[in-house]
């Protein structure tokens, strides 16, 4: 009996039929892209400008702008990149016109995001599972920008040494290098009070993704 091989499509295809049906102005199309990119680029946007609220507003334009020219999406990189390095100059370009028109203190207070933790019968274990969120966040938005971004790339968002470098425009080496200060910067943080922890931070789901969603596909005019 012949042996029969599926070859299954690539990222690259499946991105490339998404924007096909999207600029055929399919709606579900747009809604696909949209939930399925959410997370990574709020918390891209989050991890440059340290704000809850504004990362979302980041994220909103920068998929109105991008939707307003897919048919510049050439498919040399992914989608997911191609979307992240848009969310980067618009929450860069909001952290420059800050700083134009607003002193900022020296020890700026970051919002803290209020993490939806797993329903747990050990309310200690609940506690303490939100301090030490609160604690890397802490870290986290401590960071200088320039290690801050590649910080949120890589070790949050999981990001590869070459993703990172093509995200952010640096060469390889760069991001690593940025990325073990990052890290000692954020050990030095944490003091040692928490041993090794799961950076399971800037989450972007459930009625968060569904606004967001929804303000984009009204914007797009493809939802009442």
């Amino acid at each position: 009996m012949p042996v029969v091989l599926t070859v299954l499509p690539s990222a690259a295809s499946d991105d490339t039929q998404l924007v096909r049906r999207a600029l055929a102005r399919d709606g579900d199309a747009f809604r696909t892209i949209i939930k399925t990119h959410n997370q990574r680029l709020y918390r891209i946007a989050r991890g440059v400008v340290r704000n809850d609220s504004e990362a979302e507003d980041i994220v909103q334009e920068a998929y109105v702008k991008a939707f307003a020219h897919l048919d510049a999406f050439r498919g040399d990189s992914s989608l997911a990149t191609w979307l992240s390095r848009i969310v980067i100059n618009e929450a860069l370009g909001r952290l420059r016109k800050r700083r134009r028109t607003v002193a900022l203190p020296e020890n700026p207070q970051a919002e803290i995001i209020r993490f939806p933790l797993n329903p747990s019968d050990d309310p200690e274990r609940t506690m303490a599972q939100r301090q030490i969120l609160q604690l890397v966040e802490r870290a986290t938005d401590s960071l200088p920008d320039v290690y801050r971004t590649v910080f949120v790339a890589r070790v949050i968002e999981g990001l590869s040494i070459e993703e990172t470098a093509d995200l952010l425009g640096v060469r390889p080496q760069t991001v690593k290098t940025r990325l073990h200060r990052a890290r000692a910067l954020v050990r030095k943080a944490l003091d040692d009070q928490i041993g090794p922890v799961l950076l399971d931070a800037f989450p972007f789901a459930g009625r968060r993704c569904e606004r967001l969603t929804s303000a984009v596909m009204r914007r797009l005019g493809l939802e009442s």
